[in-house]
């Protein structure tokens, strides 16, 4: 059976049309605020592909680029800014604790990439609502999200089995564990039923549902596996390795894989679509859709 290949473009529309229409019944438009304090190309190329998007959805966005030095006081300042709907901080900034310092000095009703302490804490708990009676859910990392939209859209999760469990039976190999997209992904993976491998560069570590937990939330186990190892093994391989000389060796990879790749660069090789029933070769304008959503989420508590 030949491959599919799935855009983003495909799984973004929905939401970017169903974002437009309630924006367009709002008596002010979402604001949001972007700091670029770092060099990386990627990082303005995101910038700039966000304002467009974000226009196209009836949003408004402003990309301040500063100083590194200077973040900490503007990110303060954006806060205390009522003007300011959202905040979204383009990461490497330091590339060290101090991105984390960051993150969590970001407003938790204006982070637009549920980055803060306050929504790490409810993600790798499995705690998906911000309030006992369940009526505001909480804001997850956008690339993440913007994965598990496109698992769904394809058919990945199981809407037949119960809810947080449409997973369950799924083995999945994340390549990336970074806190920003790679930890979290493997996390609401394994908060929805799927056993994960979680593969960096220093080792593999399994990701899965931890049954004696009031709140069914996910262990982390150490394994001594080589991806040659666990590859193999896997239903579907998530690719997220941002270095252009990387690709996933295709000879490793189960017939009937599903592959999705959110790096910058191509992580599988060409011969990809002669093993995988489906292909995503980028996740990034279904990335900015949750930009816009998790946007649009905030700007609504705020009202």
């Amino acid at each position: 059976m030949p491959c599919k290949v799935v855009l983003a473009a495909e799984v973004a529309s929905n939401f970017t049309a169903e974002i437009r229409s309630e924006v367009s019944q709002k008596p002010e438009r979402p604001r949001l605020v972007g700091f670029l304090a770092n060099d990386d190309p990627y990082a303005e190329k995101y910038a700039q592909s966000s304002s467009k998007h974000l226009a196209e959805a009836g949003l408004e966005f402003e990309l301040r680029q500063i100083p590194r030095e200077e973040l900490e006081a503007a990110i303060k300042d954006a806060n205390q800014d009522s003007n300011v709907s959202g905040i979204l901080v383009y990461y490497p900034v330091y590339s060290d604790k101090r991105d984390q310092d960051l993150q969590d000095m970001v407003d938790p009703t204006k982070d637009v990439e549920g980055l803060n302490v306050v929504y790490n804490g409810k993600l790798y708990g499995n705690d998906r609502f911000l309030d006992e009676d369940k009526t505001r859910k909480a804001i997850l990392p956008c690339t993440p999200l913007a994965v598990v939209k496109v698992l769904d859209h394809i058919g990945v999760y199981d809407h037949s089995l119960p809810y947080g469990d449409h997973l369950r039976g799924k083995t999945i190999a994340v390549v990336n564990r970074s806190e920003v997209v790679g930890r979290p992904l493997a996390a609401l993976l394994a908060n929805d039923g799927a056993k994960v491998y979680s593969i960096d560069i220093n080792d593999i570590q399994i990701f899965e549902r931890d049954q004696a937990a009031s709140i069914n939330s996910h262990v982390i186990s150490k394994t001594d596996f080589k991806t040659e190892d666990v590859i193999p093994l896997c239903d579907v391989v998530i690719t997220g390795v941002p270095a252009a000389g990387y690709k996933m060796p295709t000879k490793l990879l189960k017939p009937g894989v599903v592959a999705v790749n959110f790096a910058s660069v191509r992580n599988f090789e060409p011969e990809v679509k002669e093993v995988a029933s489906i292909y995503v070769p980028s996740v990034g304008k279904v990335t900015v859709s949750m930009l816009q959503r998790n946007l649009l989420r905030l700007f609504n508590y705020q009202h």
